[in-house]
């Protein structure tokens, strides 16, 4: 935890979103003693968890309280059995016990997009968010995800505006995997440096100032490139602090 706290600091970072799950550091099963202990660890230094990537089971709930983190990050998964409009129908259910825990917690759910087997993109948060309580619900918006989508970042945005509540920046292009000749083509998605993806940061960036965005922005440090993730982090969080400090 010593390395994560010094890399953080040293990076420019104001804090973290920490991911609570089975094989990290703190695991779901230990979060209620943990979590408030790792916040304050956290804190002694300077920084702040600003969320967890995790579930929502009451404990977890009942962990952030405790700690002083506001935001639990999911992202609920597409059903092939059910069909995508069944799953959405059953989720929305679901976030409605859901909002029953945020509101008695005070501990904000966000819900993300992305590609595969989960809500793809910003219409489709807004299609499972529509007449929820924003209060106790809302949108992490992934520019990479819409962008895999075809999504206009601005129109991306202006969707899911009136439920957003965290914007997670990072970058990413299609690759082909094998040449022309093949009978059948294949792709894979290459997750990249901030300037360099099919997602325009600065039109991101513009875009949150015109609205005066004042929310979280988070850099994941998704990179294919796993063995250059520190160097490729750094770099990110400097290109990001100048597009928001640019007018």
């Amino acid at each position: 935890m010593q390395d994560l706290v010094k890399l953080v600091k040293e990076s420019g970072f104001d804090g973290v979103e920490f991911p609570l799950r089975e094989g990290f550091q703190l695991e779901p099963a230990n979060a209620e003693k943990g979590l408030p202990k790792l916040a304050s660890y956290f804190a002694d230094h300077g920084l702040r968890i600003f969320s967890v990537a995790s579930q929502t089971d009451e404990r977890i709930f009942s962990a952030c309280a405790e700690a002083g983190v506001s935001s639990i990050r999911i992202m609920p998964a597409i059903s092939h059995e059910e069909g995508y409009l069944q799953s959405v129908a059953n989720l929305r259910k679901n976030l409605e016990e859901v909002s029953l825990l945020s509101e008695k917690y005070g501990v904000k759910v966000g819900i993300q997009q992305h590609y595969g087997d989960f809500v793809p993109d910003s219409s489709g948060l807004k299609h499972l968010l529509q007449g929820l309580n924003p209060n106790h619900v809302g949108a992490v918006w992934d520019c990479s995800h819409d962008a895999l989508a075809g999504q206009q970042p601005e129109f991306g945005l202006d969707i899911v505006w009136s439920y957003l509540h965290m914007v997670n920046l990072k970058n990413v292009f299609y690759t082909r995997t094998n040449g022309p000749e093949a009978e059948q083509a294949q792709w894979e998605r290459h997750f990249t440096s901030g300037r360099q993806g099919m997602a325009s940061w600065k039109r991101v960036a513009d875009y949150l100032k015109k609205g005066k965005y004042e929310g979280v922005i988070c850099l994941t440090a998704e990179y294919t490139a796993e063995a250059e993730v520190d160097r490729l982090i750094r770099e990110d969080i400097r290109y990001a602090k100048s597009l928001f400090q640019s007018q």
